[in-house]
């Protein structure tokens, strides 16, 4: 799937392998399109490996009026449950009362509009619990007596781009990865580009349209495609998150209230270990050079400790990692008030180029279809396919992953239950086809640990673009929190062989 010789000439060149990248690509695809992806780096390589790793609606966007967004948010939230169930799992959220900070009614009116505005199907409302009675309650601080409980999705974001791209693969696109745009020039109705591969060498297609979505640099990507000035802005907002050692017993999340009105998320992660974010500041540098400073540490944990029985300290960070959200410029004063929603921005010139403004990783799938129904003056418009076309792996049985884990298991008794899990969260439907003839656990090669054997890295290869070990350890897995450092070397030395 991952090797080929590259198209020439197509109807969509895609530049940019995040999640808005590879849901147009896949659209595209679906359609009929010819298609190519670029991307300079790793698939997810940047902001879209980089979230908290939610599907929602977006709570607080209510706040600001973000109704539309919200709807749409919620909308999706379904769609993504429904085709993507070993990746995508639901989440009750809980939200401790305060009466110094939002006021009841507040939350009790913003909770009902995001039962009700986005069509719930599937997923329990809201309810209140007592904290002093409810096992939500057992990791908060004393004193607190109300909570409010609702539902969201959690997600893992870097394999929801991952499985976008190997389904647009799947239906004939073509993805580069470690592949740069050098430029691009529209003469007569079409594009002429150039790519360079991470080897050096070139690669020129033609193509009737290209879809910008560069994230942080789609700005840089005008600019290589002869736009100087585009009709949109971006806003660049830096988010932050730490993992730490399992703060609490149980499945739930927390929402908790900050007293500069932001709220944290606080998620279990990775079995062992809890997620916390984010940070919402301006950012003005190299967006390939971000980083989580002490100071946004020290917010975190002081926002989780504030809510929490058992505070958390600096020190007990145990990996912590930074993105930097593309957004809309909306010239809100406040960064963490500048609208999630999305533009999409065809400028005119010699051929058609569409640049993706803001957006969040819940509504990639409406945003690609809104795209091709922008590019529909200069392409075939084919009808919207994707709303319920499960993703690769999202074909689960009755029970979804933890039925399918036990399936595996018993299938296999060598296979140990926490591996059966994991191939199961990971892989989906599709763990049979990594594991088809394996007999033994020797079958599968070389153990890496913590369950990682050569027929996974190979399948991971093969199948999923990936060229390092980091690739692996911190965007296909997230095993580099259950592995020691020297892992990431041995894996390094046996993909170079």
């Amino acid at each position: 799937m991952t090797a080929g010789i590259p198209p020439r000439e197509v109807d969509l060149l895609v530049i940019g392998g995040g999640i808005n990248g590879v849901g147009i690509a896949r659209d595209a695809a679906g359609r009929g399109f010819s298609v190519l992806l670029c991307e300079k780096g790793d698939l997810a390589g940047a902001t879209s490996s980089a979230s908290s790793k939610l599907v929602h609606g977006g709570l607080r966007y209510l706040e600001y009026g973000e109704f539309r967004l919200v709807r749409e948010a919620l909308r999706e939230r379904e769609v993504l449950l429904g085709n993507a169930r070993h990746i995508v799992r639901p989440l009750r959220f809980v939200l401790p009362h305060d009466g110094r900070l939002r006021p009841r009614w507040m939350i009790r009116a913003g909770l009902f509009l995001y039962d009700h505005i986005g069509g719930r199907r599937e997923l329990p409302g809201t309810e209140t619990v007592d904290c002093a009675r409810h096992p939500f309650g057992v990791p908060l601080r004393p004193g607190l007596r109300t909570a409010f409980v609702y539902s969201d999705c959690w997600v893992d974001d870097a394999r929801l781009v991952i499985l976008n791209a190997r389904d647009a693969a799947r239906r004939g696109a073509a993805v580069l990865t470690r592949t740069a745009l050098l430029w691009a020039r529209g003469t007569a109705g079409r594009w002429q580009a150039r790519l360079r591969r991470k080897d050096g060498s070139e690669l020129d297609v033609a193509a009737r349209v290209i879809a910008n979505a560069g994230g942080p640099w789609v700005g840089e990507v005008l600019r290589r495609c002869g736009v100087e000035r585009a009709q949109a802005t971006l806003r660049l907002v830096k988010g932050s998150h730490i993992v730490v050692p399992r703060l609490y017993e149980g499945e739930q999340a927390y929402l908790l209230q900050n007293d500069d009105r932001r709220v944290v998320f606080v998620l279990p992660f990775e079995e062992k270990f809890t997620l916390i974010g984010t940070t919402d500041l301006p950012y003005l540098g190299d967006p390939g050079q971000v980083a989580i400073s002490p100071e946004e540490i020290d917010y975190l944990c002081r926002a989780v400790s504030s809510w929490l029985a058992r505070p958390v300290a600096p020190r007990a960070v145990v990996w912590s990692y930074a993105g930097v959200r593309p957004l809309y410029d909306d010239h809100a004063a406040n960064a963490a008030a500048v609208t999630r929603d999305y533009v999409l921005d065809v400028e005119p010139g010699e051929a058609p180029i569409l640049s993706v403004f803001g957006g969040k990783i819940t509504t990639y799938r409406r945003l690609a279809e809104h795209a091709l129904e922008k590019l529909a003056p200069f392409l075939a418009r084919g009808a919207p396919w994707t709303a319920r076309a499960p993703l690769p792996g999202g074909d689960l049985p009755p029970g979804g992953a933890p039925a399918l884990a036990a399936a595996l298991t018993a299938e296999h008794p060598w296979l140990a239950p926490a591996t059966a899990a994991r191939l199961a969260r990971l892989y989906g439907s599709e763990a049979r086809r990594l594991l088809e003839g394996a007999r033994a656990a020797s079958d599968l090669g070389r153990d890496f640990g913590a369950g990682l054997s050569a027929r996974e890295v190979d399948w991971l290869v093969a199948e999923e673009w990936v060229a390092s070990a980091e690739d692996i350890l911190w965007r296909r897995t997230k095993l580099g929190l259950h592995l020691p450092a020297e892992a990431s070397a041995r894996l390094a030395e046996y993909l170079a062989r």
